[in-house]
């Protein structure tokens, strides 16, 4: 006859799943979207087919060029937030809250690079040649 299993490490096993359980649940709770402008466009980079570590280099070393991404950048012409924009107001059609919200304008600008230049690197190509994109 098998002899039984005493209660005792039975409870503590079933203390220590239980402990686990509400930590994993606590942890996951806990997690937030990234409000770095770099992290959020890593993010959103996928979602335009540049997936590479080449591509983001570029879409940083463009944006860092033109605006520190910094969302509230401005300059004597009238570009405005992290792309950019000329004038700044262009970017009303990636949301209300453009002058404001670093991913509305980093969506604008997004389009704005796929539409003219077909990637980050194309546009970091133009700046390098011309000083602007």
């Amino acid at each position: 006859m098998p002899s039984a299993v005493p209660a005792r490490p039975r409870a503590i096993r079933a203390l220590v799943v239980s402990v686990a359980a509400v930590a994993l649940v606590g942890s996951a709770a806990s997690c937030s979207p990234p409000t770095n402008p770099r992290t959020i466009a890593r993010n959103m980079i996928f979602g335009y087919g540049w997936g590479s570590d080449s591509q983001f280099a570029c879409l940083d070393q463009l944006w860092n060029r033109e605006s520190g991404w910094n969302p509230g950048a401005s300059n004597p012409s009238g570009a405005y937030g992290i792309p950019q924009a000329l004038p700044g107001s262009k970017m009303s059609s990636a949301g209300a809250d453009w002058a404001t919200n670093p991913e509305t304008q980093m969506r604008w600008g997004l389009d704005y690079i796929q539409s003219r230049y077909g990637s980050p690197c194309g546009a970091w190509n133009q700046s390098l040649n011309s000083g602007w994109y």
